[in-house]
């Protein structure tokens, strides 16, 4: 679809669903060095994709919130991550000042395992961040790492949701899968981790971990679209417990950094069949709930 017939079929959907706007818990605004670099990555093929992923909404960020606005999305993160030590609070001081000026946005933060993370961390709950990003694959850290451990006591205690990339896929990390995340709730269990990608491909084994522990949940983010099924289809005898946990899936597209439309991440969601009010409940109540919007 166009940018146009995305806006036009986003519209009817909101209007058949009685939606005010849709909540995307996964996406992506970044210092623009940093969103460049993150591009070029995708160009080359690195090894975290290892296949061809063309940017869809390669475009400068005003021009993305508008694109994003006139979806109809009423809010949204700003996914941030650190690959390496030293990056992370100057990243959070990017994202606090993007989300002062952009109401829409979820004042987003981000950390990584060093001795100074606990303080920069409370410093951004204490600055009002709403939402945290973990990326395990990229950063290349055990989310058990001692050195988080503060990190992960601070969130649960604030009550502050985590997006984490855990799962294996595009392509397995050293510290990806759900073991090393299980490790993490046995110490925290009411830490709100919210699983990217569904936990992709452990789909099943992500499901069993919200199963045993009742603040996980897990976002949609590119599941069911033409994209991943061909690579890592989502199992169809794992449908019911989609309707299980429907009060606990958000979703999320991955936008800018997405090889296909912004409507196909929605039409991937209805073609599953599960109802209008699992929809509803996906596509925006379940992330107003947790985030408080009215």
């Amino acid at each position: 679809m166009t940018a146009a017939e995305d806006a036009t079929y986003l519209s009817a959907f909101r209007a058949r669903l009685g939606l005010p706007g849709i909540i995307d818990v996964h996406t992506h605004f970044m210092p623009d060095q940093v969103m460049r670099k993150v591009w070029a990555y995708f160009d080359t093929v690195g090894p975290l994709t290892g296949r061809t992923w063309p940017i869809t909404y390669r475009d400068d960020a005003e021009v993305r919130l508008k694109t994003l606005r006139d979806f109809g999305v009423r809010a949204f993160t700003a996914l941030v991550y650190p690959h390496k030590p030293d990056m992370a609070a100057w990243l959070n001081e990017w994202t606090a000042d993007f989300a002062a000026g952009t109401p829409d946005c979820l004042h987003t933060a981000t950390f990584f395992p060093e001795p100074q993370a606990a303080g920069y961390v409370g410093e951004a709950v204490e600055r009002g961040a709403r939402v945290f990003k973990a990326h395990v694959q990229v950063g290349g850290y055990h989310p058990g790492d001692p050195l988080l451990d503060p990190v992960w006591g601070l969130l649960e205690d604030a009550r502050v949701p985590i997006v984490i990339h855990c799962g294996s896929g595009p392509a397995p990390g050293t510290h990806t899968g759900p073991e090393p995340i299980a490790g993490v709730l046995r110490r925290f269990p009411r830490l709100r981790l919210i699983i990217a990608h569904m936990g992709t491909p452990e789909y099943s084994e992500f499901l069993d971990l919200a199963g045993d522990y009742a603040e996980v949940r897990l976002d949609t983010t590119m599941v069911w679209t033409d994209f991943s099924e061909a690579d890592a289809p989502f199992p169809a005898h794992e449908h019911g417990r989609l309707r299980a946990f429907a009060d606990r899936i958000l979703f999320g597209s991955d936008f800018p950094n997405i090889p296909h439309s912004y409507g196909h991440s929605i039409e991937a969601l209805e073609r599953l069949e599960l109802g209008d009010d699992w929809l509803r409940q996906v596509c925006y109540h379940n992330a107003a709930t947790l985030f408080g919007i009215e």
